[in-house]
């Protein structure tokens, strides 16, 4: 039997993609240690995510800013998570999600704090954080002045002030997010 789990990263900042990971697990797959990403430090998020990486079959589907300002955020995490299972690309037979509604999947079930209780949902957080805070890393090189590496795009007090001095920027910040309306 072929189970997906897949979960999302991203939701609530005010910069970025929202990033959904999709995972299959080995049946021989034994890692204790899977649970909810940010339950993880950095540093055991990326070892986990090593090992993931390299003995399962995984993906990550993503939603654009401009795609979470035309559609809202709810409707682009459920089409990032579709992607993600679309870009496995294979027959399956059941896709459990963390949170408490599918994409439009066949065969879907949403367990609320799923990421807790299903390795197979734990590994897709994994996947979806990392893929996420990476690519806030890599936009911090782009523009410092925001701190991007530091908050990793959450509103936080930084980041507001930066928004305040800089201005949102065009193609990364998420204007439908009324903090950066205001800016």
């Amino acid at each position: 039997m072929i189970i997906i789990g897949v979960d999302e990263a991203g939701r609530g900042p005010l910069v970025g993609c929202v990033v959904a990971g999709a995972v299959i697990l080995p049946s021989d797959f034994d890692l204790p240690e899977l649970t909810d990403s940010k339950k993880l430090s950095e540093k055991k998020r990326d070892t986990l995510y090593a090992l993931i990486t390299q003995q399962c079959q995984w993906a990550v589907g993503e939603s654009s800013p401009k795609e979470i300002d035309e559609i809202n955020i709810l409707q682009a995490t459920m089409l990032a998570m579709r992607r993600a299972v679309e870009n496995l690309n294979i027959q399956y037979d059941q896709v459990l999600v963390d949170g408490n509604r599918c994409p439009e999947l066949e065969n879907c079930t949403a367990i609320i704090k799923g990421d807790l209780s299903e390795p197979v949902i734990s590994a897709a957080s994994i996947i979806a954080k990392v893929t996420r805070d990476r690519q806030m890393i890599a936009l911090d090189k782009q523009y410092p002045e925001y701190g991007f590496a530091q908050h990793k795009g959450y509103g936080t007090k930084a980041h507001l002030e930066a928004l305040k001095t800089h201005g949102a920027i065009e193609q990364q910040h998420r204007f439908s997010f009324a903090p950066v309306k205001r800016a």
